[in-house]
């Protein structure tokens, strides 16, 4: 049984894993590396998510466990926050086009389950 914050976390990192993929949707590694501003706000959605896995993390280990790069998303979170003079672009690319697509697809069944737990259970059996 997941605990009660965790979808609320769960939903924070899908929020933001549909922002950055919408933001970069039909976009280059060029055009990241040139506009400051989407830099900006996929740094900080991917900050979200690191913040979001860590709360998760402390909240409910065994859902947070269940999203196998839990541990490099919160360290990369931390290496955006903690002053890291330089972004390697060409690595953040890497991980929108690869690794967040499927951060979303794992969030959104782990969403899906945690649905499942909390609807009613089906009363009687087939209407004769």
């Amino acid at each position: 049984m997941m605990h009660p914050k965790s979808p609320k976390l769960l939903h924070d990192i899908l929020e933001a894993c549909n922002l950055i993929q919408t933001a970069t949707q039909d976009r280059t590694l060029r055009d990241y590396e040139l506009d400051r501003v989407l830099c900006s706000a996929v740094e900080r959605n991917f900050e979200i998510i690191g913040e979001a896995l860590k709360q998760l993390a402390k909240v409910d280990s065994a859902t947070a466990g269940r999203i196998p790069e839990h541990g490099a998303i919160i360290g990369f979170r931390n290496l955006l926050i903690h002053g890291c003079d330089y972004v390697d672009h060409s690595r953040v690319w890497a991980i929108i086009q690869n690794d967040v697509p499927r951060l979303r697809e794992q969030v959104e069944k782990l969403l899906r389950e945690a649905e499942e737990q909390t609807e009613p259970p089906r009363q009687g059996g087939p209407k004769q």
